[in-house]
């Protein structure tokens, strides 16, 4: 009992001498890469802690581990102790993922989604994908992805879950009203789709042009500025633009859009943590034509930066519901060495007017619903009564 207690007290202490020999070999190159980046005994600290951690748990954890994933795992933990939704680790497969989404064209299954606090809701389905085939319907909620509960997941998370390789498949599991949850396995197709795309509505003589933006990627103002020249060449009058459910993108692109519409001068105002702004201006001389703007809680980020910009100038009635309230730009950096990738928010944006919209959003001009019984689109019928009174408005003719 006492030789058998006497080896196992042996045994520990080589266990921490040779914890104790690989940690003082860690700080040893800790001491030399904080010298050429200048970090502090504070941070340093907090730095060695996390390389004895890591030590530790390689060397006695009960399974061999690798420590890349644990590198990995803590960047992930590293950005979720922010408690900021929008600032996400991207590993390699979401990374890629992401830069399909914002090419316009990436494996899905054809779903424009809602998030609504920790709940994601179907704001619509696209024609001839996945999604429509399998009986997907706007207003469904997704509950889980492959089994993983969306509430447990960030919504960037989300996004990046349900997109993937064609041919490849997805379990969605789907409550609906009245109805008991279900799951869903979708096979992804390439989801190829235009960004903005526009018409001609109502009674042609009217010359009421629609274009609708689902999201604000690469190609977007290009899809918008061609439509956009068309509606006028087919003698255009008044313009509907439709940012219902469009999650929003690129803030430069937003800005191209914005110098179409929004007459010259400020457009949005961009402050970082110490104060530095970037200050984004149109140069459009005056607006050519009435705008309305649709809006709702799926509108985000570059949504509300357009309507928030053509609200405050006065130039666009907003219709619809509150918008999400995303006041924050992100960016990615890449992570040196790997596929991989970090998402964090690094400034708030203000409207002209110095609105900021985080957790408030835009409010609309004309509050109107859209009735889950509804068999027509009543928010759009609203904005085209809408266009009409600003067409036929003395003011507007002036």
């Amino acid at each position: 009992m006492n030789i058998k207690g006497k080896m196992n007290e042996i045994s520990w202490r080589s266990v921490a001498v040779g914890f104790l020999l690989a940690v003082g070999l860690f700080l040893g190159i800790v001491i030399g890469v904080v010298h050429e980046l200048k970090i502090d005994g504070t941070k340093l600290a907090q730095v060695a802690r996390f390389l004895m951690t890591m030590q530790f748990v390689e060397s006695q954890y009960v399974n061999e581990v690798d420590s890349k994933t644990l590198i990995d795992g803590a960047i992930g933990g590293m950005v979720r102790s922010l408690d900021d939704p929008y600032s996400v680790y991207l590993p390699p497969d979401m990374l890629k993922r992401l830069q399909a989404q914002t090419s316009g064209e990436f494996g899905g299954i054809g779903v424009v989604m809602r998030f609504d606090n920790s709940r994601v809701f179907v704001q619509s389905v696209m024609d001839g994908t996945p999604g429509e085939a399998a009986g997907l319907m706007a207003g469904d909620e997704i509950l889980a992805v492959d089994g993983v509960l969306t509430s447990d997941m960030e919504p960037e998370h989300v996004a990046m879950s349900i997109r993937g390789e064609k041919g490849t498949d997805v379990v969605l599991t789907i409550g609906r009203e009245g109805e008991k949850d279900t799951d869903y396995t979708l096979t992804r197709d390439m989801i190829h789709y235009d960004t903005a795309a526009g018409t001609m509505i109502g009674n042609p003589d009217e010359g009421i042009g629609y274009i609708r933006v689902s999201s604000f990627s690469e190609n977007t103002a290009k899809e918008f500025e061609t439509s956009y020249n068309d509606l006028k060449e087919k003698g255009l009058n008044g313009l509907i633009i439709d940012l219902r459910g469009n999650p929003g993108g690129f803030v430069t692109t937003c800005v191209d859009i914005a110098n179409l519409v929004v007459p010259k001068g400020t457009i949005v105002s961009v402050v970082q943590r110490d104060g530095t702004k970037e200050v984004y201006e149109s140069k459009l001389e005056e607006s050519t034509c009435p705008i309305v703007v649709l809006i709702d809680e799926g509108s985000a980020s570059a949504s509300e930066i357009l309507a928030g910009a053509l609200q405050d100038t006065g130039v666009a009635t907003i219709v619809g519901r509150t918008s999400f309230g995303k006041g924050s730009v992100q960016v990615v950096m890449p992570i040196p060495g790997e596929a991989d990738a970090v998402k964090l928010t690094i400034a708030k944006y203000y409207t002209p007017n110095g609105r900021s919209l985080m957790g408030t959003g835009i409010t609309p001009d004309v509050d109107i619903e859209q009735p889950k019984d509804a068999v027509t689109d009543v928010q759009l019928e609203k904005a085209v009564e809408v266009m009409r009174e600003k067409i036929s408005s003395p003011v507007q003719a002036e």
